[in-house]
């Protein structure tokens, strides 16, 4: 069998989502193409006509990962809005393993979480920030998103295999309910929002009367 006629045996949907499964059993580390291949039935150079090299193969997983966020309304005031596009954001990325560390490593190298940085823009942006705004708090909630996650997989994966620490001093960083952490968090970002549209609009409001007074 040929090389093109392996590859037509499975589609890239096939391949990518063979790929999340394999993800979900046996971890970054652990999702190689020869594994993926093994899995498909395949040779590993089959898979390479669909996903050229495993860097994309592994954006195509992270865009599926925060693909599946739950859909947030746009009828909601904007903080509510930006703190549900987090924490939908935040159960799409711990539904699979290793869900933070796929979305991570692709955006640091501008492959990947584009649709997650994109969908909390368009949060902020409902709250009438400019673009230059909406990106850097965009970016800013995507890095404490990730990082926190990854925090949580991590000791999820440490406490599987019995390695966990375990008393008050165990983990500084956690406060002992993660969702609870991770809400107080992202309300810090979103109040500091608010406070800078805040002192935007006070500032506006100062220059308009200082030019009214300057008229009469």
């Amino acid at each position: 069998m040929t090389g093109n006629e392996s590859a037509r045996r499975h589609s890239r949907d096939d391949v990518a989502e063979t790929a999340l499964r394999i993800l979900d059993d046996y971890g970054l580390p652990d999702l190689t193409m020869r594994r993926l291949a093994a899995a498909l039935d395949v040779q590993p150079s089959a898979l390479y006509w669909h996903f050229p090299n495993k860097q994309t193969l592994l954006a195509e997983l992270a865009d599926r990962i925060v693909g599946r966020a739950a859909v947030t309304s746009a009828e909601v005031s904007w903080p509510d809005r930006v703190r549900a596009e987090a924490a939908a954001l935040r159960d799409a990325l711990l539904a699979y393993r290793d869900g933070a560390e796929v979305v991570a490593s692709t955006a640091a190298l501008g492959l990947g979480a584009a649709p997650a940085q994109q969908r909390l823009e368009a949060a902020v942006r409902s709250g009438g920030f400019d673009a230059e705004t909406s990106g850097r708090a965009a970016t800013a909630l995507l890095h404490f998103v990730l990082g926190h996650v990854s925090h949580e997989q991590q000791r999820m994966q440490f406490d599987s295999i019995g390695v966990l620490a375990t008393g008050e001093a165990a983990d500084p960083l956690d406060e002992g309910d993660s969702a609870a952490a991770f809400a107080f968090g992202v309300g810090l970002l979103v109040g500091g929002l608010q406070r800078l549209a805040t002192d935007e609009d006070a500032s506006e409001a100062a220059g308009t009367a200082g030019a009214s007074r300057s008229r009469t």
